[in-house]
């Protein structure tokens, strides 16, 4: 099956969480040095305890930076969350599907799944584990830029499956598809202490399987 070459619709999912403005350092370098010694440790931490049951304290054990001083660099826990994700789930390296699909029109349908997939399960594992654990835990304003970025994601996906499949724009199937395709890219990293997701026989079964359902659609939309 062919990938398109033009998207259709612009929803381009480019918005990141809010971070805190903490300038009480004018030292830049040192600045980023710190935040990311802060956001290493944190990472680790939340992987390994949960956001909940970690504590600034422990943040600041971890990273070797002081208790006193940590708020020169972050406002708060949820700040360090936000920075987190910011870094580790929206990963401007890690194309969404539509993406690829736009950019990679010399790629089959199913070469351009079996990579979005393999980013997802190796680049962006630490994001998907931390973005579903933490997701109880975020603020409101926090969700609702979550859920509107997931959402313009998959709208340019189905857009996408619209032109693949030729279904009618109001079709349920293709907002369905899309989001059945964008919940596999997180079950590697889910499931990963039961599967190997590295593995190339895994990306090329998960991968036909996602073409052939695709290419399905578009046969029933035929008949």
């Amino acid at each position: 099956m062919a990938a398109r070459r033009k998207m259709r619709t612009k929803n381009k999912p480019d918005q990141l969480l809010s971070e805190a403005e903490v300038d009480s350092v004018q030292n830049t370098s040192l600045v980023e040095q710190r935040r990311e010694q802060i956001c290493d440790a944190a990472l680790e931490l939340f992987l390994e305890k949960g956001f909940a049951s970690t504590t600034i304290r422990d943040i600041c054990a971890r990273s070797g930076v002081n208790q006193a001083s940590i708020y020169d660099y972050v406002a708060n826990k949820h700040d360090i969350l936000r920075r987190l994700l910011n870094r580790v789930w929206f990963r401007p390296d890690v194309p969404t599907l539509a993406e690829r699909l736009e950019n990679h029109g010399e790629l089959s349908f199913q070469e351009n799944v079996a990579n979005y997939f393999h980013d997802n399960w190796t680049k962006k594992r630490q994001g998907i584990l931390l973005s579903y654990r933490s997701v109880p835990h975020l603020q409101e304003d926090d969700r609702k830029a979550m859920r509107s970025r997931e959402k313009a994601i998959a709208r340019d996906l189905a857009a996408q499956l619209e032109e693949m499949t030729k279904l009618p724009a109001d079709d349920p199937a293709l907002e369905i598809m899309a989001q059945v395709i964008i919940y596999l890219a997180a079950f590697g990293p889910m499931r990963d202490w039961l599967l190997k997701t590295n593995n190339e026989t895994t990306l090329r079964v998960v991968s036909a399987g996602v073409a052939a359902m695709v290419d399905q659609l578009a046969k029933e939309n035929k008949t």
